[in-house]
């Protein structure tokens, strides 16, 4: 392989060339029964977010009112209508984690990426959510960033776990360019 063949195999695809992989792939969920949480799901990890376009299309291939899609999405807080971070940060406000912290852990990610619950940052690398139980309740607080549980996290140290994750993304870069 050529690397300019290598070159054009890793390029992202288009807007209109996700929606076309889209449509094809809700083709297997217009007869599944629960398909729609699952189509939400593959169009979230395709898009970052749920764009309104692609919530027509879901409605219009499964067959369902775009209420009832919209209605599914506002409900579940892991789907988003608005572009995300690559990490998002969710901090447990559960009973535990509150009491231990959690509140004082979620005042310093604002402070530290200087965004509100639900924003993204300018660069894009970070969003932050609040959840309200992780299961972790032994371990409070406790922040997750994608699918990675911090525990026992202290305010004065979410600058140090978002460092880890901004080392990641510069060792990534170093290696494409590299």
């Amino acid at each position: 392989m050529s690397q300019s063949q290598c070159v054009e195999c890793m390029k992202e695809p288009t807007e209109e060339e996700l929606y076309r992989m889209l449509d094809e792939i809700l083709e297997d969920y217009k007869t599944k029964p629960g398909g729609l949480i699952p189509a939400l799901q593959v169009a979230q990890k395709m898009f970052g977010y749920l764009p309104k376009e692609a919530l027509q299309l879901i409605a219009k291939k499964l067959d369902k009112p775009y209420s009832e899609v919209t209605g599914v999405v506002s409900f579940y807080s892991f789907f988003s209508t608005v572009p995300r971070g690559k990490y998002i940060v969710r901090v447990c406000l559960g009973t535990a984690c509150y009491v231990r912290g959690g509140k004082e852990v979620l005042s310093g990610l604002e402070k530290e990426l200087n965004i509100n619950v639900g924003q993204t940052t300018p660069d894009g690398l970070f969003s932050i959510d609040v959840g309200r139980c992780f299961g972790a309740c032994g371990l409070a607080p406790v922040i997750m960033v994608n699918d990675n549980v911090h525990q026992r996290v202290k305010a004065e140290k979410v600058g140090e776990i978002l460092d880890y994750y901004k080392d990641q993304e510069s060792a990534m870069l170093k290696e494409k360019v590299g």
